[in-house]
């Protein structure tokens, strides 16, 4: 599988991105538990926000965020050229406050390309949950690995080395749409569902006053590249971790809404991690 890979990753941008497209189309007919998945989550986020995205293509639109992947990878030099980066002027006014700075990436269009970016400006310390497979956690260590990027599993010697980096003054990087593990997190609502959120972001936030920033990477049209948004969280984080961690939803939806069709809606953002206590409306 590992080479298979690899020769993916040689095709052109735009061919690997309609090839991903096609294994998204795939996966939405063939995969009853994707598709209902997708359909699910959209439809509760509709609930919440009046807005308009077929299943479909968000289907599509996954599978060329996986296959672009690929691409950025094994063309570390290239993708910076197809990319457009807007508001850089937010980043370097947060950066010379000298408090550090927390980025925050939901999944969202390209996010593998973000870091791309950030690492021609600063180095950067990035928390991450390594995926199960082996083979599949050294593929992607492989394409994300970069001088200035400095990549720490999601367990605490990893918070303890993003909280030493904002002490330097220093830039990290966190998921926050991913469901934390057992006792990082605070069920909350996230397009009006409770969800399983983690309260890390907004504690290292707050306890040193650490700027915020919600970058987005939206893809343009195949095989022409991506543009770059960066959104400051002006407002500080309430100091109670559910009031904070809602916030910070909150945010993070108003970044997705700007490019709905390009979220991951096909990721589980609403299960019950091992060992976490049920929602409050299935405890009851």
């Amino acid at each position: 599988m590992r080479w298979i890979i690899q020769i993916l990753g040689l095709l052109s941008l735009k061919h690997l991105q309609q090839l991903g497209s096609l294994l998204g189309l795939m996966t939405f007919w063939f995969s009853s538990k994707d598709r209902q998945l997708i359909k699910d989550n959209l439809a509760q986020a509709q609930i919440a926000y009046a807005f308009k995205a077929n299943p479909v293509k968000i289907a599509q639109a996954s599978g060329t965020m996986l296959a672009e992947s690929l691409w950025i990878w094994n063309h570390p030099q290239d993708c910076l050229k197809l990319t457009e980066v807007l508001d850089w002027q937010v980043v370097d006014q947060a950066m010379a406050e000298g408090k550090g700075l927390l980025m925050l990436t939901p999944h969202l269009g390209a996010f593998e390309m973000i870091p791309r970016v950030l690492a021609e400006h600063f180095c950067a310390t990035i928390i991450y949950k390594p995926a199960k497979q082996a083979w599949l956690n050294q593929v992607i260590e492989k394409g994300r690995s970069h001088p200035q990027m400095h990549f720490v599993p999601a367990n605490i010697q990893g918070v303890r080395q993003v909280a030493r980096a904002l002490q330097r003054g220093q830039a990290v990087g966190i998921l926050p749409d991913q469901v934390p593990g057992e006792g990082d997190g605070v069920w909350v609502p996230f397009f009006g569902k409770l969800a399983y959120t983690a309260v890390l972001p907004a504690k290292l936030a707050t306890k040193n006053q650490v700027p915020t920033i919600i970058f987005s990477a939206t893809r343009k049209k195949i095989g022409l590249g991506w543009t770059i948004r960066a959104m400051r969280i002006n407002k500080p984080f309430d100091a109670d971790p559910s009031i904070a961690a809602e916030e910070l939803n909150r945010a993070i939806e108003e970044v997705i809404l700007k490019c709905p069709e390009q979220y991951l809606w096909g990721y589980n953002r609403y299960k019950q991690p091992a060992g976490a206590p049920p929602a409050p409306s299935v405890q009851s």
